[in-house]
């Protein structure tokens, strides 16, 4: 199965089209940190985590992680954690994952610059939750609702195709 993201606003699995929206500087294919842009191309997906003091664990195929208050995603590029999941530490530069805004109370994973990854390549892209559809810092934002109905069509061996 193929999830598309076409035209910066329309997320596509199967017979289902999803509003979304895109990094504030559209979708590119030398992404950088920082840059707010979504990387294109075709990714692998991983992790389905969610917050389970605000929602319940979705009905999905994908493997599961609870969002705990000490997550971070490591955005540090002299970190050798770069653009993985670590316990919060001050000394290196993350983004929290236990947030106060809604945004994460569910995200997928996007395996970009992940399995070999380049320093400042881009770091933390994700396919998460929004009330508004206002730009991503580079992420893939679509409604709670197509969430929890794109959770149930995807599996490990989904890919995304991001143009």
């Amino acid at each position: 199965m193929i999830i598309r993201v076409k035209n910066k606003d329309t997320l596509i699995v199967d017979d289902f089209k999803f509003k979304c929206s895109v990094g504030k500087r559209g979708i590119r294919k030398n992404k950088l940190e920082g840059d707010f842009c979504t990387p294109s191309g075709k990714f692998k997906i991983g992790y389905l985590y969610w917050r389970p003091d605000r929602v319940k664990l979705p009905n999905t195929k994908l493997p599961c992680k609870k969002i705990k208050k000490n997550m971070g995603w490591c955005n540090d590029v002299r970190s050798k954690f770069y653009n993985k999941e670590i316990k919060i530490n001050k000394k290196i530069k993350h983004e929290k994952l236990y947030r106060y805004d809604h945004k994460y109370d569910y995200f997928i994973l996007i395996k970009y610059n992940y399995k070999k990854t380049i320093k400042n390549k881009g770091s933390a892209i994700f396919i998460h939750i929004t009330k508004d559809y206002k730009t991503t810092a580079g992420c893939i934002a679509i409604s709670k609702k197509d969430f929890l109905i794109l959770s149930k069509l995807v599996s490990k061996n989904t890919k995304i195709l991001i143009n």
